[in-house]
Order: structure tokens, then C-alpha cells, then sequence
């Protein structure tokens, strides 16, 4: 750890004090405080490769997001070891109830727009691309794959023609916004972690963030109408479907966290196949054509 942190300058002014800070399911995080402030350091615990991880999309992005705002301010990166240096954020990390808690939506979806606003990411980002190569995986390794896990592919295949109807051009996005990536300094929210960063419907963010947390629908449809301004039927259903597409993708990221990465003590197969039952539950549930109808309809 030593040898990693004397490689950066700012990070060998005085004596420092290091704190592994929880969470990361793909890093070791680390606080480093300095006599000249406080940073995090990132470094990896996975095969990026594999999870479709670019380290140095990560940093570039990351940069970007930092200059619309709404980023953590990017200090320094060691290319060679993927390791990224950032600011740390004074506030309050969030978690499920914060995103339950209704009042906080508004917030949530201010933030979002600040980012996508920003300038555009270095690479794309597409759910049905990186579900299929995730399988490829999958499927290559021998990895664990969910029961009936290949039946909903033509469900996939249906949602994504749909969803190209009404196809609005794509903004920057984080596509990880867990509870964790979310840092309320006590009068805005940062974004933090753009592992998975790239262009995306902005649609997806918002499906994304409501799939994560498990969030009701009534919440969705308040996201979704604070990040638009006004309440859109055909943009909810694309976010609620997307949000079905998150899920069914993020289900394979566990199969070949669970198959290979061997750093992190987490069962990353309980965590996918959570995923996947919600999943399966709307690929086989009575609102589904409803949804594939409001997607393209004009409201």
C-alpha cells in the first residue's frame, strides 16, 4: 500500500493517515488525509476486463463529471495500476431509506441533470451490448448462470426495438447509482464512482437508481417526473423498462463476480439472483405489454 501511495506527490506531504473506508465491491477504498486535506484513493480488486471496466474510460469520465459539478475533484492516476485519486467529500453517505424518503427525490433528480448536462463521457454505454457480452462470458467460463436465464432474451430483444421508437440521443451518465454513489454535504448530492460510466439514456439513470434501491413505482414515476419537469407517461415506462434491463444485466455482473473474483468476501450470487427474480417477475408479469405500449405512444 505504502509503495502505491508514494508514487503520488500530494500524497507524501507530511505524514498521512490511512482508513479503509466500507463498501466497493470491485475496489479496496481508501481515506488519506494529509496535512493538506483529505483524499480517496482507489484501488482495484477485480478483473476489470471481464466486468467491462475501463480504467482509463473511468479516469476521463471522472474528470468530466468533476468539471459539470457534481464530481469529485480528480487529483492524480497511476495508469499502470488503474489507480485513481480523487477528494474526498465531506458528507453523508446515502443509503435505501434516503431514496425511500420522497423528499430527496427532487434532489436526486437535480443531480442527475447536472451531470448529463456536463460535458459528454469518452465512450458509450449500452445495457443490451453489455448484458450479451457479459454472457458471452458467462457462457466461455463456465460460470453460474440462473435457471431459464436465456429464455427472457427475446423479451430483451422486443424491448430494445421498442425502446428505439422514441429514441432521444443519450447524455453522460454514471449507470451504477447505487445508494452508496451518493454524497449529501448537507445542501446538494455528489455522484461518485463512474466505474461504469459512459453516454446513455438518460432513462436508464433513472431506471437504474430505482431499480437498485428496490424502490416502489410511485417513486419511479416521481423521478422521473422531477428529472423531466413534468409528468411523462412514455418516459416513465422507457425508465421502468430500462430498469428491467438493469436488473437482467447486473445479474450476470454477479454470475462473473461470483465465478471470479475471489479478493472481495461477498456473495455476489445471492446479491444476482435477487436481481434476477425481480426480473423474472416483471418479464412475466401483466403489465409488460402495457408498458411496451406507453413506451412509443405520445402522451
Amino acid at each position: 500500500m505504502d509503495e502505491v501511495l508514494d508514487r503520488v506527490p500530494l500524497l507524501c506531504a507530511g505524514p498521512r493517515v490511512v482508513e479503509e473506508l466500507p463498501g466497493g465491491l470491485t475496489n479496496r477504498n481508501y481515506k488519506v488525509s494529509v496535512p493538506g486535506g483529505a483524499y480517496v484513493v482507489r484501488i482495484p480488486a477485480s478483473e476489470g476486463e471481464l466486468l467491462a471496466i475501463d480504467r482509463d474510460n473511468e479516469h476521463r469520465n471522472s474528470v468530466a463529471a468533476a468539471e459539470a459539478g457534481v464530481g469529485a475533484p480528480v487529483h492524480a492516476y497511476l495508469r499502470d495500476l488503474g489507480v485513481l485519486v480523487v477528494g474526498f467529500i465531506p458528507g453523508r453517505t446515502f443509503c435505501e431509506d434516503d431514496l425511500r424518503d420522497r423528499g430527496n427525490l427532487p434532489r436526486v433528480a437535480e443531480a442527475c441533470r447536472r451531470l448529463h448536462a456536463g460535458p459528454r463521457f469518452a465512450r458509450d454505454f449500452d445495457m443490451f451490448e453489455v448484458q450479451r457480452g457479459y454472457l458471452e462470458i458467462v457462457l466461455n467460463r463456465n460460470f453460474r448462470l440462473p435457471d431459464g436465464y436465456r429464455d427472457f432474451m427475446p423479451a430483451a430483444g422486443h424491448i430494445r426495438k421498442v425502446l428505439a421508437v422514441r429514441h432521444e440521443g443519450t447524455v453522460p451518465c454514471n449507470n451504477d447509482l447505487l445508494p452508496g454513489n451518493f454524497i449529501d454535504d448537507g445542501q446538494r448530492l455528489w455522484l461518485i464512482d463512474y466505474e461504469y460510466s459512459g453516454n446513455n439514456d438518460a432513462c436508464f439513470e433513472l431506471g437504474n437508481i430505482w431499480s437498485e434501491s428496490d424502490l416502489p413505482l410511485e417513486h419511479l414515476a416521481e423521478l422521473v417526473t422531477a428529472y423531466y419537469g413534468r409528468p411523462l407517461r412514455h418516459k416513465i415506462a422507457r425508465a421502468r423498462l430500462l430498469g428491467l434491463m438493469s436488473k437482467y444485466g447486473w445479474t450476470l455482473w454477479a454470475s462473473i463476480q461470483d465465478g471470479a473474483n475471489q479478493a472481495i468476501d461477498f456473495d455476489f450470487w445471492s446479491w444476482g439472483m435477487e436481481k434476477y427474480e425481480r426480473a423474472v417477475a416483471e418479464f412475466r408479469g401483466p403489465e409488460l405489454p402495457r408498458l411496451l405500449e406507453d413506451a412509443i405512444r405520445a402522451d
